[in-house]
This record gives C-alpha cells, sequence and structure tokens, in this order.
C-alpha cells in the first residue's frame, strides 16, 4: 500500500494552507501542482443556503489587467482538466464531512478560463456529470476578459452554462488602459459577442464591472454604460455585477459608498438589473482581483 501510494498520484492537486476570513465563511486554500507550481482556490459559502468554490483555470494569468493580483504573475502554464476538477473536489471533501456540498460553482479564479478553453470545458462537463459531481449546468459560470471568439465557440455548447464577462469600462479609451486585451478584441466586439451568446443560449449574460474611484465610476460613465447595454437589444438579458475594487496592484482606490450606489441607480432606471456586490474574503486575499502566489512573473502568452 505505501508503495502504491509513492507511485500512484491519485490528485493532482496537494494543498499545502487553508486560512478562513474573519467572518468564518469565505475560505482560501493554496494548491501545489505536481511540478512545483501554485494555485489559488476560494470555497464561498452562502449563509447555509449554497457553497459556491470559485476554481482556477491557469496558473498566473496573460491578460495583466491594471488592477488584478494575479496579472502581474503573467501566465505560467494552463491547467490541466484535473488540476480544474481536483479544487472542487477539494472542497467537496470537506463540506460532505459536514453534510454539505458544492452547489455552485464560477471559473473566476486565477487565468482567463477561454484560454484555457478545451479544458476548462472538460473539466466543467466532469463537474455537471450526474455520476460525478452533478452540478447543475445552470448553476455553472464561465468568465471572460473578452476573447471573442471562443465567447462564440462557449455559445454552440450544449447545454449551456451562465457567462461573466469582465467589462469593467463603458468606452475603449477606459477599458484600454485598464484590460490590455481590449486592444485586440475592442468593447464593441465584446458586447457583441455577448449580445450573440444571449441569442444563441437564452441565458442572462453578467457583466462584472470593477469600480474604480476617479477611472470608471462617474455618473457620465452608469449613463453611457447603460446606453451601450440598451443598444444590444432587451435590457432583461444582462445584469451588471458593480464591484468595488480590493486592494491590489497599482493606486487604485474605492469610490465613495454613495457614489457606487448612485452608479446602480442610474443603471437601474435605465431598466438594466445591476446589484453592488458586498466584498468577502479581503481579509485573506481572497476577493475579486486578490488571487496571487509567489511564483516571480513569467513569460506572458498570447491568446
Amino acid at each position: 500500500r505505501d508503495l502504491l501510494a509513492r507511485s500512484f498520484r491519485f490528485s493532482a492537486l496537494e494543498p499545502e494552507t487553508e486560512i478562513a476570513s474573519a467572518d468564518g465563511e469565505t475560505r482560501k486554500a493554496l494548491l501545489r501542482l505536481h511540478d512545483g507550481h501554485h494555485i489559488e482556490s476560494v470555497l464561498m459559502p452562502h449563509h447555509g443556503a449554497r457553497n459556491s468554490v470559485c476554481f482556477s483555470t491557469q496558473a498566473g494569468c496573460p491578460m495583466a489587467c491594471a488592477f488584478c493580483a494575479t496579472g502581474e504573475m503573467g501566465l505560467v502554464r494552463n491547467l490541466t482538466v484535473g488540476e480544474i476538477v481536483d479544487q472542487v473536489r477539494h472542497w467537496q471533501r470537506e463540506l460532505v464531512a459536514r453534510g454539505e456540498r458544492v452547489s455552485h460553482v464560477v471559473a473566476m479564479g486565477m487565468g482567463e478560463p477561454l484560454a484555457n478553453f478545451d479544458a476548462t470545458v472538460a473539466a466543467v462537463r466532469m463537474l455537471i456529470d450526474p455520476q460525478l459531481f452533478g452540478i447543475s449546468p445552470r448553476r455553472v459560470t464561465i468568465s471572460t476578459v473578452g476573447v471573442v471568439p471562443q465567447m462564440d465557440q462557449l455559445a454552440a455548447l450544449d447545454p449551456p452554462m451562465n457567462l461573466a464577462v469582465s467589462l469593467h469600462a463603458p468606452n475603449d479609451a477606459i477599458r484600454g488602459a485598464i484590460v490590455p486585451l481590449n486592444k485586440r478584441w475592442n468593447i464593441d466586439e465584446v458586447l457583441g459577442a455577448s449580445a450573440r451568446y444571449v441569442a444563441r443560449t437564452k441565458r442572462r449574460v453578467t457583466f462584472e464591472y470593477v469600480l474604480l474611484a476617479g477611472v470608471n465610476d462617474a455618473e457620465d460613465h452608469a449613463t453611457e454604460l447603460a446606453e451601450r447595454i440598451e443598444g444590444l437589444g432587451r435590457t432583461s438579458d444582462y445584469h451588471v455585477n458593480l464591484i468595488p475594487v480590493n486592494k491590489g496592484p497599482g493606486q487604485f482606490a474605492r469610490p465613495p459608498e454613495r457614489r457606487m450606489e448612485r452608479f446602480a441607480e442610474i443603471l437601474q432606471e435605465h431598466s438594466i438589473a445591476a446589484t453592488l456586490r458586498i466584498s468577502k474574503g479581503q481579509d485573506i486575499a481572497a476577493g475579486c482581483g486578490q488571487l496571487k502566489v509567489p511564483e516571480g512573473r513569467a513569460a506572458v502568452a498570447a491568446v
């Protein structure tokens, strides 16, 4: 048995550390890959109603968004199907021990999921398999910063999954300054792919929008964003998640609470569903844009 354990690897990941936020809910795991690289994964319970796992699809990230700590690492490498699935299995083991299960999964950890398309999709197919994890496809969300060709590929899959698009700006001038990929596929192309996703899948698309004080948080920005979404068709097909920026790279600051609330109100006045998210896990660097491991900066790979 000892020889078997030494000779065969039954998990693609080795847990190294796990920490919990002060509220006792959010948990973050540092996981070692077989080649010595590391990734992070997060468990986000929601008041006992559901258990969401935020999983990584790459070690590091090639996208280099200005406010995101993961982007500072550059791309180390893509994760394998097993390395993606085992992040969920890690948390599933813990939850089953107390009579619970993973109910939702979101590809919003380290990396750009659509830059590792095949492995991400294969992993999700395992997660929704009734004989394996049995997670409903309606409880699976894939995020992207706007890799347009793969957004169209994702739309063609059956069953469809939820799509979250990291938009972060109402125009190319702002988006190009904080999201380098905007130079490859601009905001009109990303929004066009989002509209095609809605048309093909009949699923609502979520736009993620990190609020940066003095950068993209003005009332005019909210109005411009609303007008762009109105131009896509039915506003009920879209939802905007407003995310106060978490501590990370750069000199970005969180806008005042009232300013963020007003941004949401303007979207709602245009009949666009908008939610100002409550940040969780910041104290353990598990919030949006905070996942990072000390790998050193690797060469950035093109999409």
